[in-house]
């Protein structure tokens, strides 16, 4: 095993450099740690997907006084808003403000401490465990990086393909979304449809109808659910103790607090228990959850900004969105080149036809590692290095986030954080959950702090 002196030496690779590896990568540097970056996409760096392929129409679905960076400061981003703290409650910032927040963060960083945080424009290709207990992370610019520690922060996981989209390409079938140029060639008029009702669905027709999209959007998926709207103002949430419920009887208790304080009350009483909530339960009851019960968390627990939720009601009010629960069951191609989809109706059943121009993929990021193409998690997953979680929402891991080998061990120190971890916790996804585990992993990682020059 390499001495504490040569592991201190060497740094924490984290492989991504979107949300959740800036705000590790500041963590770890302030607490004396050097830290190298590995993000393939200079663009992405600290903005990741979510807060880098958007626009002014684009809002954050999370008022901005939740929107710090860091736990320990709440008003982080409002002052950097230059906003006073009462207008926290109701001021929903553009997503491309929020990347420019993260960016100015990095930015800072690095001119504050030049010698803790590098950045590597490349892609991560594969693992090797070093004799001494240190990890070499190989690029594919052909360098390697040595490292006492490695942390995926890859973000989410692109959506699986549905059976039905087999064998279609762009622009009339789009896989995703959020590729730059995908919806490029989406006429104003095209007749478009939606696989998926969700926030990446409600993102879409934004960024279709600031594009001047006139035609008409079906959106469909097998509950027709679309995520509800934040209140006007925001609410003051009272902290309540962690329910003693558990599974039906849980649910069953949501329902009479939610007729007791309101929806969005009950919901966001909830936020600063869920991981425990979810530990709680096994398996059996966590894929149940998920059966069951996950479609209807997201739409109330994910929010849309009252604003954007005005928008699309208009459009549904005038006719130019559609939103149905069903099934699709075929995509065909016609002899002039447009599409026919054929989904079955939830309520009753029946199948339906309808021509389309292009589909998009709007189902939202997938889970299962074993489908990912990123080179990395294939590497690691073929060397017995990491396995998927029972339920296929992302990597095994350990209290510390610490990958499990094939055989159930943590015995690398590979980290996994944000969606790839979310098998652990459920919720992590959002801001508020990502911070606190940059800072808790941080701390793991750097267990004796050290004197710090920011």
């Amino acid at each position: 095993m390499a001495n504490a002196r040569v592991l201190n030496d060497l740094p924490v690779a984290i492989v991504g450099g979107g949300f959740s590896g800036t705000l590790l990568a500041i963590h770890l540097a302030r607490r004396g740690a050097r830290v190298v970056i590995v993000e393939r996409d200079p663009q992405a760096l600290a903005h990741g997907l979510a807060y880098g392929a958007c626009g002014p129409q684009h809002l954050l679905n999370v008022r901005a006084g939740n929107m710090s960076a860091f736990p320990d400061d709440p008003g982080h981003f409002l002052r950097w808003l230059g906003l006073a703290e009462a207008d926290a409650a109701n001021h929903f910032a553009t997503r491309a403000s929020y990347g420019a927040y993260l960016a100015s963060l990095l930015a800072t960083a690095r001119a504050m401490m030049p010698d803790r945080i590098a950045i590597a424009i490349a892609a991560a290709q594969g693992l090797v465990p070093q004799a001494d207990g240190t990890l070499r992370l190989a690029l594919d610019n052909g360098a390697s990086l040595h490292a006492r520690a490695v942390v995926l922060a890859q973000g989410n996981l692109p959506p699986q393909r549905h059976r039905a989209l087999a064998g279609f390409e762009p622009p009339q079938v789009l896989p995703d979304p959020w590729a730059p140029g995908a919806l490029d060639a989406i006429a104003p008029d095209a007749r478009v449809l939606l696989v998926g009702t969700g926030l990446t669905a409600i993102d879409v027709i934004q960024s279709l109808q600031a594009r001047g999209h006139k035609g008409p959007i079906l959106a469909l998926s097998r509950r027709g659910l679309v995520p509800r709207a934040h209140a006007d103002n925001g609410p003051t949430v009272t902290p309540q103790p962690m329910p003693t419920a558990r599974g039906s009887a849980l649910l069953r208790q949501i329902r009479a607090r939610a007729r007791d304080v309101g929806w969005r009350h009950a919901i966001d009483e909830l936020r600063p228990h869920t991981h425990a909530l979810w530990q709680a339960h096994d398996a059996t009851a966590q894929a149940r959850f998920l059966r069951h019960a996950r479609p209807w968390w997201d739409v109330h627990r994910h929010r849309m900004a009252p604003a954007i939720a005005q928008r699309i009601a208009a459009l549904r009010t005038e006719g130019r969105l559609t939103v149905v629960a069903g099934n699709l069951q075929a995509v065909e191609r016609r002899s002039d080149g447009s599409l026919v989809a054929q989904w079955r109706t939830r309520r009753d059943a029946q199948t339906v036809t309808r021509a389309l121009d292009h589909v998009v993929v709007c189902t939202g990021p997938g889970g299962d590692p074993t489908q990912s193409r990123d080179p990395l998690l294939r590497a690691l997953l073929t060397a017995g290095h990491a396995r998927p979680c029972p339920l296929r929402l992302g990597l095994d891991v350990d209290g510390h986030w610490r990958l499990r080998d094939g055989a159930g061990r943590s015995a690398l120190p590979i980290h996994a954080m944000g969606a790839l971890s979310k098998g652990l916790n459920w919720e992590m996804v959002a801001v508020p959950d990502i911070r606190l585990q940059a800072q808790r992993l941080a701390e793991y990682l750097t267990p004796v702090r050290e004197a710090v020059a920011a």
